[in-house]
């Protein structure tokens, strides 16, 4: 083989090289903004770039006649018809501080609950302390060391990136601000029920209800359980 056909054959070994290694690095760099809450998974793609001609969320529950608590003195077991969890649902009304449970999209019983410390808004992005809206689910449940029970929601979700980038592309927010996340419903430190009662908005965005409220939810509740969360 002569020299020049030497130097074809290593020039494109090296091109080749070179391509594999910015697709590995491309991909890493990529990896660690998804990790870092900067950008969204790739198989979320279509569904967040559809802006602006996005489907607009419909509201899935109708809230309870009034402002009061409905039916808070009773426990649920007294109340939920059946044991079928797929007919569980949460409304969470900020405005109202009130959750409520539905069963098969019947309002059945009503709990307190507070909110981040800059409770008016929607949640855009981490550390604006506001707690989402919208229409979320229940990815995770688990017993917490701190706050009795914590129903972990799968914020972000699809809309909450679209409104995240909505955000960012209005001047509304930094590029390099995260969306967040961990978002959840738990209870409060022991003692500390008092917080509840007298809605003092604490947590960083999560929803907070009293221990013995959030223990009595967590037997009627699964992975998959949509909470609607209202202004």
């Amino acid at each position: 083989m002569t020299q020049e056909p030497l130097k074809k054959t290593y020039w494109h070994r090296q091109q080749i090289l070179i391509i594999f290694l910015s697709l590995i690095s491309g991909s890493i760099f990529y990896l660690l903004l998804v990790r870092l809450g900067l950008i969204f998974p790739l198989g979320e793609l279509p569904a967040v770039l559809c802006i602006p001609a996005c489907p607009p969320e419909s509201q899935m529950h109708t809230p309870p006649a009034g402002n009061q608590l409905l039916n808070y003195d009773k426990p649920l077991e007294q109340l939920v018809t059946g044991n079928n969890q797929q007919k569980i649902s949460l409304l969470i009304e900020k405005s109202q501080h009130r959750l409520t449970l539905y069963d098969d999209q019947k309002p059945v019983k009503s709990y307190p609950v507070v909110f981040g410390t800059n409770p008016t808004g929607d949640k855009r992005g981490e550390g604006d302390r506001r707690t989402p809206e919208g229409i979320l689910q229940i990815q995770d449940l688990y017993p917490h060391p701190q706050w009795s029970k914590f129903l972990w929601l799968n914020y972000p979700n699809v809309q909450s990136w679209r409104k995240h980038f909505q955000s960012k592309a209005s001047g509304e927010l930094g590029w390099y601000i995260p969306i967040g996340g961990e978002v959840g419903i738990h209870g409060v430190p022991a003692g500390a029920d008092n917080m509840i009662s007298y809605r003092q908005n604490w947590t960083w965005g999560c929803p907070s209800l009293k221990n013995q409220d959030v223990d009595e939810l967590y037997q009627y509740v699964q992975k998959g359980t949509v909470v609607e969360i209202l202004p």
